[in-house]
Parts: structure tokens; sequence; C-alpha cells
């Protein structure tokens, strides 16, 4: 692989790895009660994923216009970070046992500094380091046991993985309909990528937020399980898997259609 296509493998990795691990910040939420401060915090790994999404669309289309001038077809360069995508995810999935272990003790610490400067600040010493590396916990399968899979809603299910499906191709889907038009569009072609993630993320906003939201909420007042907000998070991740694998069936379909728009 190019240096250009390994630096976007590791940004897209890094991207869906913490996508991945903000679904398991309801689990700390509910648990500790602490809703407002869970997702203060998890605002600074937010930001991370968002700065690596700032460089991705210029890294595709730096793949993308090269491959023009090379007359090369880049698909499977495309199929490369699809994958980044499902390995991003399954990542997350590995860490998200150590990562809340990690997170519940931040939470606390956050209360008594009052400062996530100060919070990572203190992260970054060695000794603190170390504490983080021995609390590494491994996935077991008690977390999948005794979970209410049935009270989630499967339509809810469903328009997750289309919509991750979606979100997970749309920048790439945009950038390669470039090829496939007369030169005069390209760059309309490209900039269609804004237009697809917003169509996700509207998606995402109406159909899926609220569902999961009014879950999470009903388990902070006592009204379900906590097991519920287990099942909820187990689901959605398995679904966030399907959806980046779906993202390879749609990709070639979305570039098309992409590009029906400027012939």
């Amino acid at each position: 692989m190019s240096n250009t296509l390994i630096q976007l493998f590791i940004l897209t990795v890094v991207i869906h790895l913490i996508d991945t691990l903000a679904y398991s910040v309801r689990l700390n939420s509910v648990k500790s009660g602490q809703m407002a401060l869970s997702f203060s915090l998890f605002n600074l790994f937010v930001l991370i994923s968002r700065t690596a999404n700032t460089f991705q669309a210029p890294l595709i289309g730096s793949i993308i216009g090269l491959s023009i001038a090379q007359g090369i077809d880049p698909l499977l360069d495309m199929r490369k970070i699809i994958f980044a995508s499902t390995v991003g995810t399954v990542s997350g999935i590995i860490l998200i046992p150590t990562f809340l272990r990690i997170f519940e003790a931040a939470v606390r610490r956050l209360e008594i500094t009052g400062s996530i400067p100060s919070l990572v600040i203190e992260a970054l010493n060695i000794n603190n380091l170390k504490l983080m590396v021995k609390r590494a916990a491994r996935p077991s399968k008690t977390m999948l046991q005794r979970l209410r899979y049935r009270e989630i809603p499967k339509r809810l299910l469903l328009t997750h993985a289309l919509v991750t499906g979606i979100y997970t191709i749309g920048v790439l889907a945009a950038n390669y309909s470039a090829i496939l038009v007369a030169e005069e569009y390209r760059l309309a072609a490209a900039a269609s990528s804004g237009m697809i993630n917003g169509i996700a993320t509207i998606l995402l906003t109406l159909f899926i937020d609220p569902k999961a939201a009014i879950i999470t909420d009903q388990a902070l007042r006592g009204k379900r399980p906590y097991e519920d907000v287990k099942a909820l998070v187990v689901l959605l991740i398995v679904t966030k898997i399907v959806g980046t694998l779906l993202g390879q069936a749609l990709f070639l379909p979305a570039a098309n259609l992409i590009a029906s728009f400027y012939h």
C-alpha cells in the first residue's frame, strides 16, 4: 500500500474505533448515573475522531486524483478503506471492557478536577499510563448473557445497519464517482459527499438517536433494567459491523447513482 493509503487506513480505523466506543458510554452513564459528566468527557474522544475525519477527505481526494492522472481504477483501494471501518469497529469491541474501566475512573477524577485539560495531563503521567495498561480486560461471554434482546425494536436495528452502511461509504462513493463522470463535473461529484453524509445524519437523528435515548433515559429512571441498555449497546455494535460490511455492497451502486446526476 502507498503511504497515503496507509495513512487513510489508520485514520479510518481510528474514526470507527472511537465511534464504536461511543456506544459503550451509555453503559457507564446509566451505571454511574452521571450521564452529563460521561458525555462531557467523551466529547474529548469525539474531537479526536472529528479531527481525523477532516484529514480523511483530502487523502481520499489525493488517491482519486492520482488514479485519474495515471488512468487506473482505485476500486481495490476504496474497498480496503471500507474494510478499515470494519477493522476499527471490531477493534472497538475488543477494547470496550478496558475502555469502560478507564472511562469510569476518568469520570470520577473529572468530578474532582473539574477540568478536562488537567485530566489529560494527569493521564499522560507515566504512572497513570502504567495503571491504564493494568486495567486492560478482555471481552467475556458473561457480558452477552441474560440480555433482553427482544426488548430492542428490530426496525431500529435494521435502520441502524443501513445508515451505518451509507455513512461508511458516503465520502468514498462521492469521490470515486468523479472517475465515472466527465472532467467538468468531477469537482461537483466529489463534493456530493456532504449531501450523502447529511442524509445519513438526518436518518440517524430522526429514527435511531431518539429511540436509543428513550431506552437509556428509562433505564436511568429505573423504568427499565440496566440489561436493556446492555442489549441495546450490543445490538447497535453488531449492526454497526453489519453496516460496514453492507458498505462493500453499497459502494459501487452509490458511486454510479451519484455519477448519474452529472451525465
